[in-house]
Formats: C-alpha cells, structure tokens, sequence
C-alpha cells in the first residue's frame, strides 16, 4: 500500500506516530511511505523584500526541524521513507499530493476540535477530507 504520512511537528503527529508503531497493519515493509509537511508561506509582502536564498533556507529549516523527528522514528523502525517538504496551506498541499502521487491512504494526527471549534479555527484535517480523493485515517 502507498501511504501519505502527513506531519505538522506537533503533540498530535507524535501521538499519530506512537500509533503507527502499536499497530503492525499500518507499519511495515509491505507498504511504501512518503512523509510530507507543509511549512506556512512568509506573507508576500515580506518575502518580496527577503533574499531568495535566505528565504529558501529559511523553510528548508522549518521543515527540517519537523522532519528530523519522524526520520528517527522511521530509522528505528527499519523503515525507509521519502520525505517531501512543501511551502503553502497545509490542508491543500496535503491532498493535492495524495491525488497527485496516487497514494492509497493519508495517515494524519487530528487536534480532535469539536464540530464548533472547527467553525471558527477551521481544520486542515477536515479540509483535506473534502478536498482529497484518498481515503483518510485520522489520529486523535
């Protein structure tokens, strides 16, 4: 199976993690894994004055210090992964990429807002669900 791991460096992706590794269905040598984490984008204001390079390294480092934790986890595991580091909203890098690379399930940690919490924060969980083609396992 092709799985799209989807990560934000936060509580929630290590409790998603921590449930991947308690069950065997969901990690192990039968399935391929791409990682992905979408770093929020600088304003545009802000960036057209940054330096390109400046800017490029600084969301290589942001991702970096997401994606680092979860290479160690799959490193321990014995498991390789490709890791993908996008610049956007998280919500439509994350389907777009599981429609796109033809994935059979994205595997997302969810902060669990109740349905008025959602409303007004909104939810990259509930938006990547309406707008992905793939099913969706969430973690709470």
């Amino acid at each position: 199976m092709k799985i799209l791991v989807a990560v934000d460096g936060s509580s929630y992706t290590k409790r998603m993690l921590a449930y991947l590794a308690a069950h065997d269905e969901w990690l192990g040598g039968a399935h391929q894994y791409t990682v992905v984490h979408a770093v929020p984008a600088v304003p545009p204001r802000a960036a057209a004055v940054l330096d390109k390079d400046l800017l490029k390294g600084y969301y290589a480092d942001e991702g970096e210090k997401v994606l680092k934790t979860v290479r160690s986890f799959f490193g321990k595991q014995g498991i390789q992964a490709e890791y993908i580091n996008k610049v956007g909203p998280a919500a439509d890098l994350i389907a777009a990429t599981a429609d796109k690379g033809k994935f059979d399930l994205v595997i997302l940690g969810s902060h669990g807002h109740s349905s008025i919490g959602n409303l007004i924060m909104g939810s990259v969980a509930t938006k990547v669900m309406a707008h992905c083609s793939v099913p969706v396992l969430l973690i709470r």
